[in-house]
């Protein structure tokens, strides 16, 4: 994974007020720590930001800071965003090298027909949405897909049966349900059940 530039500014005030003026001009306060240095709280272009996380590799986009003559590779950690408006207020990022593992949250897609199931009636219900792996930063993939073409009814596609590139390793509970195939009684039971709480409701 290639890292994307940013240019940082380490001169900033603290400060609501002057936290409000910096995101009047377009900049996003943030912090930079990790690797035994103090945090060094910073500002970074609004714009250029979210380019870079809005990416292929969104939160885990490797981004190089460039700060008053120093450099730093890093990882946006935490996102801090408004309440209502849902815009970004505060990133947290985390100093690492391309030589250190670290472990991040990657989502996961489901691909493929899972042909068996859909002729009984049945349906391929996908448990989780993301996944926690550890890996270089370099290894990080962009996401992980589940083939579930082979399913047949009643079986389950857990952590343990994902297909990770190398270098990747599952953080995860190897149990874990990431998707599920059931047959036509089930999904039929799941509809009943769902319409029997919907009546209820209306009563």
């Amino acid at each position: 994974m290639s890292e994307i530039t940013l240019t940082a500014k380490t001169d900033r005030e603290t400060g609501t007020r002057a936290t409000r003026r910096l995101r009047r001009e377009g900049l996003i306060p943030a912090v930079v720590y990790g690797h035994g240095m103090d945090p060094v709280a910073i500002a970074v272009n609004g714009p250029d930001l979210r380019v870079a996380l809005n990416g292929e590799a969104g939160l885990n986009q490797l981004i190089e800071l460039n700060a008053d003559g120093k450099s730093y590779l890093v990882l946006a950690k935490v996102l801090q965003r408004h309440p209502v408006r849902g815009t970004l207020q505060h990133v947290d990022f985390q100093i690492t090298s391309r030589d250190e593992t670290v472990t991040v949250e990657v989502p996961i897609t489901v691909v493929g027909d899972a042909v068996e199931v859909r002729h009984a009636g049945g349906a391929v219900d996908q448990q989780v949405y993301t996944i926690s792996v550890s890996a270089r930063p370099g290894n990080i993939p962009t996401n992980i897909d589940v083939d579930i073409s082979h399913l047949q009814p009643g079986d389950i596609f857990r952590v343990a049966d994902l297909v990770l590139p190398d270098g990747v390793v599952a953080a995860g509970e190897p149990e874990t349900a990431v998707a599920i195939a059931h047959g036509a009684r089930a999904a039929e039971a799941e509809g009943g059940e769902g319409a029997e709480a919907a009546e209820s409701a209306e009563a």
